[in-house]
């Protein structure tokens, strides 16, 4: 969540809301410097999970939603790995590898 944060500042986004409960979307919503309303969803996987698949159905609902508020659609899929051996869980206080291809535009 932090580091998609930390991505959409530096792309001039203003945040309105944050929500870093699990399984709540959208977990951003922001405004761009036309004033254009957004929800920015993130999903994070772990290797080997591909992060830019996601559940079309889960999909369709929050698109109704963005459509409803006149909201666009940002998807964040973040990849994380650990940094000494991919195929190691995640561990708590070790190194980790971010992978991250860009936030894809939905609606």
């Amino acid at each position: 969540m932090n580091y998609v944060g930390k991505l959409l500042e530096k792309e001039g986004f203003e945040f309105l809301a944050v929500n870093s409960q699990l399984k709540k979307h959208p977990q951003f919503v922001c405004v761009d410097s036309k004033n254009s309303l957004h929800f920015v969803l993130v999903q994070f996987a772990t290797y080997p999970d591909n992060p830019q698949d996601y559940d079309p159905i889960w999909m369709e609902v929050v698109k109704k939603h963005g459509q409803k508020k006149n909201a666009k659609i940002k998807f964040a899929g973040v990849g994380i790995a650990n940094a000494l051996n991919i195929n190691n869980p995640i561990v708590k206080h070790e190194d980790y590898h971010i992978f991250f291809e860009g936030f894809q535009d939905i609606v």
